[in-house]
């Protein structure tokens, strides 16, 4: 059997990450093959995940990343059980692999997105290695990616937590268009619209709305004729609310952010809209 020094065992937790006891045991396991032992660590990851099937994941990063030409991006969420380990350069290592092989790749469910590569590894494989390095559990909970034919900006909240993508209708842009394209991402970001305008938004969800605000109006005591009044002026404010066009611009409170779209098209010379948006918040509900 070969002997397993102290600097071997060094040299597997520093490409591993795992703990000197878990090393070792996997170099005697191993009888000394470095990359058998590594293997044998990466298994021991994917088995524990099992056992922590139960745990709470509510802590994580939320990553957004955006191809050099604007028209690819993608937009995921992984999750942790401890701020400690979501602040740990190795976990912000693997959410950023994540998101980069799937940058590259197109995946449509978690199963494809797992045998993905990234850098020589397989997004799989590099989930075991997290596994094994912390006694937590880890999973990807969300992910999407965008192909657009016009052009995408994001914005990541400081601390990783929140994260935007918005896509326009347009592939012609300027300094200017970029930096407002990213002032109604952070718009997103701070206001958590639902729509993008007011077309959008379902009959159904329209008269659900009415009725609540005209049951609260009733409640209040006002006559039926009165509070559908008043139920139709605080759909307005719904619609100033939840649709992005309508909502007053939070760096300009003098101007909407339709007013905004009006100023990139005049920049750009051409009429652009915003064709989608998505907004990722750490640990919400969907």
């Amino acid at each position: 059997m070969a002997q397993i020094t102290p600097q071997l065992v060094k040299e597997l937790r520093d490409k591993t990450g795992a703990g000197m006891g878990d090393c070792k045991n996997a170099l005697q396991e191993s009888d000394g093959d470095m990359q058998k032992a590594i293997e044998i660590l990466r298994k021991k990851g994917a088995a524990s995940a099992a056992k922590r099937a139960d745990r709470s994941a509510n802590e994580g990063l939320v990553i957004s990343k955006v191809t050099d030409d604007k028209k690819t991006a993608v937009i995921v969420e992984i999750n942790c059980e401890t701020d400690f380990v979501s602040r740990n350069a190795e976990f912000e290592r693997f959410a950023n692999s994540v998101a980069g092989a799937l940058l590259l790749n197109d995946a449509a469910n978690l199963d494809e997105l797992l045998k993905l590569t990234f850098e020589g590894n397989t997004v799989q494989d590099i989930l075991n290695d997290m596994l094994a390095k912390f006694s937590e559990k880890i999973e990807i909970r969300r992910f999407e990616k965008i192909k657009s034919d016009g052009y995408i900006a994001d914005y990541i909240h400081a601390g990783s937590r929140l994260s935007v993508l918005v896509e326009s209708s347009t592939d012609k842009i300027s300094d200017k268009a970029h930096a407002h394209l990213r002032d109604i991402a952070m718009q997103i970001a701070a206001m958590k619209p639902t729509f993008i305008h007011r077309e959008q938004v379902s009959a159904e969800q329209i008269e659900k709305e009415k009725e609540i605000e005209k049951e609260k109006a009733i409640t209040e005591g006002k006559k039926p004729e009165i509070a559908d009044r008043i139920a139709t002026g605080k759909l307005e404010k719904f619609f100033q609310e939840q649709c992005l066009l309508e909502q007053t611009f939070v760096k300009d409170p003098a101007k909407t952010i339709a007013d905004v779209i009006k100023e990139i098209s005049a920049d750009l010379g051409v009429d652009i809209n915003i064709k989608s948006f998505r907004r990722y918040f750490l640990g919400e509900e969907l």
